[in-house]
């Protein structure tokens, strides 16, 4: 295919938090470049659609419900990726949460549990998982949705800024101890992309004018912006890309 090679013909991608926003894109895209794709999401209903569009890029699509902050449907999920496709190649850790806005000063314990769980011990518990399978069939690329909440602090975000920079430092500490399996780890920091999760940052128009400006390209991100740096971090044009971080703010950051 040339000198920088994007196609992933051949390989297999298991995206958490595939339904919606930037899973569901970057997932597509997967599929685009020639991945056979799995979405993960606690609804199934909402996944269905998904892999529908997969299959309707002429790669399989499965979707598969499970909660990434319980292991054992961490588990159950691997599993049946593993005896439907033999094999895990790819995997985007999307899955994320944000319950709770405002100062640290005055959250609870629930929202510190419910954040760091969804976001951090998830992510570990299934990359630890998919690693195994990845080191058994020579490597393997793993993705991690950070934020640039993860790089400075993200107003009235405290917790979910601290659950993204501990992710960006997994991602670091996974890069260093399984290079040696030939598995690639990286980051992306999406800036305020227009999803569900973020809405608060930008639906009331006053507050996304405002978060636009501060951009230098003068605009939101979609989904769509993302997806692209997903499906070089998971083929071989990146093949010596490992324990880093993308940012993608339109210039923010």
């Amino acid at each position: 295919m040339g000198i920088v090679n994007f196609s992933l013909e051949g390989k297999v991608a298991l995206v958490a938090g595939g339904s919606r926003g930037i899973g569901r894109a970057s997932a597509l895209a997967l599929a685009e470049a020639g991945a056979d794709v799995v979405v993960s999401s606690r609804k199934l209903a909402d996944l269905e659609p998904v892999a529908e569009e997969i299959g309707a890029r002429g790669r399989r699509g499965l979707a598969l419900a499970a909660h990434i902050a319980k292991i054992e449907e961490s588990k159950d999920l691997v599993e049946k990726v593993k005896a439907e496709f033999g094999r895990i190649d790819i995997l985007m850790n999307n899955a994320g949460t944000n319950p709770y806005f405002g100062p640290i000063l005055d959250a609870e314990e629930w929202a510190w549990d419910v954040t760091m769980n969804v976001n951090l011990k998830g992510p570990f518990l299934l990359s630890q998982m998919v690693a195994r399978v990845m080191r058994e069939h020579g490597g393997g690329s793993i993705i991690n949705t950070a934020s640039v909440g993860g790089l400075r602090p993200g107003q009235s975000q405290g917790i979910y800024s601290v659950t993204k920079a501990g992710l960006i430092m997994l991602t670091k500490v996974m890069a260093t101890e399984w290079g040696q399996y030939n598995i690639r780890v990286n980051a992306i920091a999406p800036g305020v992309i227009k999803t569900r999760l973020s809405e608060a940052l930008w639906k009331e128009p006053a507050i996304g004018d405002a978060a636009a400006r501060r951009t230098s390209l003068g605009r939101l991100g979609e989904s769509e912006d993302v997806a692209g740096a997903v499906v070089y971090l998971a083929s071989d044009a990146s093949s010596y890309v490992t324990g880093d971080t993308i940012v993608i703010s339109g210039g923010v950051v």
